[in-house]
């Protein structure tokens, strides 16, 4: 029975901790989900879209930057790379590099890009999760995919036994608390 808890609870540390925006339940939006595996999708409050048109930022190099950051440790709350990141920070570090100011908070790219279905992902997309209560439908962790070949990948700031940014699979729990990947890149 522990075997199979410890790796739900493992899993429940990593999403649930990289929501670093206060959550709220007004002005809740939801959207009508396309398939099965995904869930409504709700913002905490509608705001602007920061991101109005595709960057023109290199595929490649956007990538090729989030994969310097790998073995960086986790901070809940922090976008400094010397002090460890969180999802949304590491999302923010990288955004940085380009001279791009973007949301601060995994929730708050809800509404931001063009959705893309994961079939059609493309690296540098921007994958969307589920905090640890996956039936709310509100985005509580996020990466960024580097590759789309035989499966899915995607790098990011996770919590819990493997602490901070690492590169997962897009499998088992990550497809249960997937959301939707949204196209910021040109």
């Amino acid at each position: 029975m522990i075997k199979v808890l410890l790796p739900i609870l493992f899993f429940t540390i990593i999403i649930s901790s990289c929501s670093s925006a206060k959550k709220t339940t007004e002005n809740k939006t939801a959207t009508v989900p396309e398939s099965k595996n995904t869930v409504a999708v709700r913002s905490a409050t509608k705001r602007a879209k920061t991101f109005t048109t595709l960057l023109k930022i290199d595929r490649k190099e956007f990538v090729s930057y989030a994969k310097k950051l790998l073995g960086t440790p986790y901070k809940y709350g922090s976008a400094i790379t010397e002090n460890g990141l969180d999802c949304s920070g590491f999302i923010t570090v990288i955004f940085n590099h380009f001279n791009v100011k973007a949301p601060r908070s995994s929730v708050n790219f809800t509404d931001e890009g063009t959705e893309v279905d994961i079939a059609n992902a493309q690296p540098g997309d921007i994958i969307l999760f589920t905090g640890f209560d996956n039936a709310s439908g509100i985005v509580g962790h996020m990466g960024i995919i580097t590759s789309v070949a035989d499966n899915i990948q995607f790098i990011h700031s996770a919590s819990g036994k493997n602490v901070g940014v690492i590169i997962n699979n897009f499998s088992g729990y990550y497809k249960t608390h997937f959301v939707k990947v949204i196209r910021i890149l040109e």
